[in-house]
């Protein structure tokens, strides 16, 4: 969704990536991460994503995520064609980015009221490490869109069948959804070709 069509490197904030100091007495997560937004006007192929795109917070332990949480507009409070992108630190919300190239995302299409409670529970299986595949979680992607929600998480090795099985399976059990729900994959390559996120996934339905 971030890609940069003009392959010009998205800008960061000076400081985004500089790990945060971890106050006496929180609990520490495994991962820091940094926690962004984007919108785009409805049917504009926006070529500049990193002009769009705002970083709103950080964070490193349970405590600094609930105080940037507890004051966040909820997914399915959003405007139709915004995002929020929670991605590790130093991984950037793009699929050109070094960790991010070789990879791909799980997607699952949700109808509409379900996108905040669905959101929650991802982000904090991903805060967690639920997923238990190492280091292969970059980030996750809420998507509000007109007609419906989708939820995605991003992986660095697409062509690891055993990896991106995993992950299907722990977010299929984390958002708990209804037997028969179709999950889809789609490789960042296979995007940076067709320039979409969400077209020409492969699906699966158990």
């Amino acid at each position: 969704m971030l890609n940069n069509h003009n392959s010009q490197p998205l800008e960061v904030e000076p400081g985004a990536f500089t790990p945060l100091p971890i106050p006496e007495g929180e609990h520490k997560l495994q991962s820091q991460y940094c926690l962004w937004y984007s919108r785009r006007g409805p049917g504009k192929q926006n070529h500049n994503f990193d002009q769009n795109l705002k970083l709103i917070g950080r964070f490193g332990t349970c405590e600094q995520f609930w105080s940037l949480y507890s004051h966040m507009v909820k997914p399915g409070d959003l405007a139709s064609h915004s995002d929020f992108h929670l991605f590790k630190m130093g991984i950037k919300p793009m699929w050109e980015d070094e960790a991010n190239k070789f990879g791909g995302k799980w997607i699952v299409r949700l109808r509409k009221g379900l996108s905040s409670r669905c959101w929650e529970n991802l982000v904090l299986a991903m805060l967690g490490e639920q997923f238990m595949v190492g280091e292969e979680i970059c980030g996750a992607v809420v998507s509000i869109r007109f007609q419906e929600d989708i939820l995605s998480i991003w992986n660095r090795t697409a062509c690891d069948q055993a990896v991106t099985n995993r992950i299907r399976d722990t977010f299929r059990r984390v958002l708990n959804l209804p037997a028969g729900t179709a999950i889809e994959y789609k490789a960042h390559n296979d995007s940076i070709k067709d320039h979409s996120s969400f077209r020409n996934t492969d699906v699966f339905v158990r």
